[in-house]
């Protein structure tokens, strides 16, 4: 049995009480909110086992966390046999009601329109945006969590970028057709 080190059990404690939030946000964007805590769960646990090989810099060892919750988000997925993961539910960040308050109609068109148009991503650009709008690292740290080089995660966000774009341009035009065959 190990002995736990005083030291670096509060450097775990202080790093687990700065990043969880982070971590669980990042799960709960990718997978069924009720098995969010267990992916987070599972992430610290490996952080713990691992925690002497964790990166010195802050910024690098937030992305060193999200890399290693994300390969439990792949670990769950392989067992649950799940094809549609690492959706993130860009309209469910609030509820429809309260969504509704206060916007007008253009605004929560849009809202809809890119909702729907992330659902038709693919999981890759839906990965690669979601590393950079939701959990905010730098190329390098994102082509960290993916395992990839800096240059592959910015020529992949840039692809990423394209999709969406195309499909709210697809959504503009199937908008527009839907309003002159209208009476």
């Amino acid at each position: 049995m190990t002995r736990l080190v005083p030291d670096r059990e509060l450097r775990f404690r202080a790093l687990y009480a700065d990043a969880y939030g982070d971590v669980l946000r990042f799960a709960q964007r990718r997978v069924d909110p009720s098995r969010a805590e267990d992916v987070a769960a599972d992430a610290f646990l490996v952080v713990w086992r691992r925690f002497d090989e964790a990166p010195a810099r802050p910024d690098d060892l937030r992305a060193w966390i999200f890399g290693i919750a994300r390969h439990c988000l792949l670990n769950a997925y392989r067992g649950d046999g799940r094809r549609d993961a690492l959706a993130v539910r860009v309209a469910e960040g609030a509820p429809f009601a309260a969504m509704t308050d206060g916007l007008d109609a253009d605004l929560l068109a849009q809202r809809l329109d890119l909702a729907a148009a992330w659902r038709r991503l693919s999981d890759t650009d839906q990965e690669a945006l979601a590393l950079t709008v939701f959990e905010d690292l730098t190329s390098p740290q994102a082509a960290s969590v993916l395992g990839i080089t800096a240059a592959s995660y910015r020529l992949r966000l840039l692809r990423a970028r394209r999709a969406l774009r195309r499909q709210l341009e697809l959504a503009d035009s199937s908008s527009d057709v839907e309003m002159e065959t209208l009476p």
